[in-house]
């Protein structure tokens, strides 16, 4: 019989993982700190919250622009059947489209949405080619992004 080994998350928890989405580089002396507890406590905490699945993976943010892709864009996708077939073929060819940094199925007037980030709107024309011949599209909506309001900052976790 299988159980969950998951325990409820404390203060502490919740406040070591709030730290380290805001700085996944923390050293383990200043997480403890912040936390008040002494570093090898501290530690365990972080490698059972990594082990029961609360953090899934450590990265950087990086500057787009910087690295020629510093316009980005949403494309409402409508398929033309709603089949599993359809649903299949697609995800398996959008995932290899490397501008497309986010795909999410979705309820609605339209089947999926998709995050793109591109150098310029030449590059965009030549994507929106490859997307729209993915199979089953039958139909695309795009919303060129203008502006940035605000950006992926994690998960809300402290009031």
């Amino acid at each position: 019989m299988a159980t969950d080994k998951t325990k409820t998350l404390d203060r502490i928890d919740l406040t070591i993982l709030d730290a380290l989405q805001k700085d996944g580089r923390i050293s383990n002396s200043e997480l403890s700190k912040r936390v008040n507890l002494s570093a090898s406590p501290c530690l365990e905490r972080v490698k059972r919250l990594e082990q029961d699945g609360y953090i899934e993976r450590y990265g950087a943010f990086l500057n787009a622009s910087k690295l020629k892709y510093g316009m980005s864009a949403f494309i409402q996708v409508t398929l033309d059947r709603t089949t599993a077939d359809i649903f299949n073929d697609f995800r398996q060819q959008v995932i290899t489209i490397k501008e497309v940094s986010e795909c999410h199925m979705v309820a609605g007037g339209f089947d999926y949405l998709l995050k793109l980030c591109f150098e310029n709107m030449d590059a965009y024309r030549l994507l929106l080619g490859v997307i729209v011949e993915l199979p089953g599209v039958s139909q695309t909506h795009t919303y060129v992004v203008i502006d940035h309001v605000k950006r992926h900052s994690g998960i809300p976790i402290l009031e």
